[in-house]
């Protein structure tokens, strides 16, 4: 297993990859209104996941991200009708097939100036499998108790794990209980690094209406955790966010940042499409870098050719697709 605190940020911030889901809805798929998001192409289409990852890579994403952030055991179990051995092992193959990618362009490249990318177990919040939108609001968690939460966590953490991931990214988590939770989870992987990442709602605050200073200082209470950040949320917010709370950042952490396009979502109609594009993560992602930001990539509506013009901006132009 690598580890983010291996790789020498001397060449600014690492490249993390944009929306997988984005990307597959791209090349034909389609996911809306499907409980288990890109999750389900796991047990029908590996390839195009496979492809996807790779599609990242080529265009300068130093980590990838699994297609399990919907994925779950019981998610599996409930719309999959599959065995709990069975819905394991989907979960499982999500970090082999990203593993795959990242192997096929190690043996592709020429170039020395890319090192091997990483592989990032994607957990997403428990609002992921309600499947209501509450990754947004964190609302469940006043019914749930921490250990209801770390209850829920454990087995995709288990499978990430024991698949051999480089890290584990807990995403788009909205509160500060489910934080509490994933955090006194990850004692029990002592072998696993992680990051954290939050949505949230405006430039001081997490979903749940938390202070996202406050949302900090849980993670600062894992020596486990590399990057602390956002995601998921429109680029404009990330500075203000950054701001409140980059005092309080232990030494052992660092910003990790990827936001989406910026653009309005619809439940009923999907993406609205506006005058918000994705290029404003390249032209933000210099303040970003200022700030301390270590990882620095995109989430729903970003593409491989926004993670190349990202790359482009922050390597000093170097091209990196080959």
């Amino acid at each position: 297993m690598y580890s983010l605190r291996q790789y020498v940020h001397d060449d600014g911030p690492l490249i993390l990859d944009g929306g997988l889901a984005t990307e597959l809805e791209a090349q034909g798929v389609h996911l809306q209104g499907d409980p288990l998001w890109s999750a389900r192409l796991l047990h029908t289409d590996p390839q195009a996941i496979r492809d996807a990852h790779h599609r990242f890579i080529v265009s300068g994403a130093d980590v990838i991200t699994t297609a399990t952030y919907q994925a779950s055991v019981r998610g599996f179990i409930d719309h999959l009708n599959v065995s709990s051995d069975r819905a394991r092992e989907l979960l499982m193959s999500g970090v082999q097939l990203a593993k795959e990618a990242a192997e096929r362009f190690v043996s592709e490249s020429h170039s020395k100036e890319r090192r091997p990318p990483l592989v990032a177990g994607s957990v997403g919040p428990y609002g992921a499998f309600l499947h209501n939108g509450s990754e947004y609001t964190g609302a469940y968690a006043e019914e749930m108790s921490v250990e209801d939460l770390k209850g829920w966590h454990r087995p995709q953490v288990e499978c990430l794990a024991a698949a051999g991931v480089d890290l584990i990214a807990f995403e788009t988590i909205p509160s500060i209980k489910e934080a509490e939770a994933v955090v006194e989870l990850l004692k029990e992987f002592p072998n696993c690094d992680a990051w954290l990442s939050f949505s949230c709602k405006d430039g001081s605050h997490i979903s749940d209406g938390s202070l996202f200073t406050d949302a900090v200082q849980v993670a600062n209470t894992s020596t486990q955790l590399v990057y602390v950040g956002v995601n998921c949320c429109s680029p404009e917010l990330v500075e203000p966010l950054l701001d409140s709370a980059g005092s309080l950042l232990s030494p052992h952490l660092s910003w990790v940042v990827y936001p989406n396009s910026g653009e309005e979502w619809d439940t009923r109609e999907g993406w609205l499409t506006s005058e918000k594009r994705s290029a404003s993560i390249p032209k933000f992602s210099h303040a970003w870098k200022k700030q301390g930001t270590a990882l620095i990539g995109g989430c729903c509506r970003i593409r491989p050719t926004h993670i190349a013009e990202l790359r482009r901006e922050l390597k000093r132009g170097r091209t990196t697709a080959k």
